[in-house]
């Protein structure tokens, strides 16, 4: 991870008028480090070594206030857990049907698409949200070695 993005996000916070926590930190500085876009409970336990103190709540608290900045996007997938992730630039995922591991990935052509739905419809479109599903890699080969 860049120490620059650090840098920026926590530049954003204090622009923003948050205090910068140790905890608020590290949950931030695990979300920029992470590709997995972990689910709170994923981040409580890898920080609950470096903060024993820290609960649950707290990384929920802090993961809302990095979204309310615009720092994290809250994913929200079928049943599963929410699942965080630091990367606001537009992108989609990919999702694994049997683990839950979400990959990023870029298309943009599919922002043709709202412009297009606009003129059909009429609609001031503000966002879209692409999800694939699949078998990830991993899970694939699980599935081979078990036949």
């Amino acid at each position: 991870m860049s120490e620059k993005r650090l840098r920026q996000a926590i530049d954003t916070l204090k622009e923003s008028g948050v205090r910068i926590t140790p905890q608020r930190h590290a949950v931030l500085e695990y979300l920029l480090t992470s590709m997995v876009h972990p689910t709170a409970d994923e981040i409580y336990k890898a920080l609950e070594s470096k903060f024993p103190n820290m609960s649950v709540a707290t990384v929920y608290n802090n993961l809302r206030v990095l979204r309310e900045v615009g720092l994290v996007r809250e994913l929200t997938y079928g049943d599963a857990s929410s699942r965080f992730d630091c990367n606001t630039s537009e992108h989609y995922h990919i999702i694994c049907n049997e683990c839950g591991k979400i990959v990023d990935f870029q298309y943009p052509s599919l922002h043709e698409v709202e412009s297009l739905a606009e003129q059909v419809t009429g609609f001031d479109v503000s966002h879209h949200r692409l999800e694939i599903y699949g078998t990830c890699e991993d899970c694939k080969h699980v599935a081979t070695a078990k036949h």
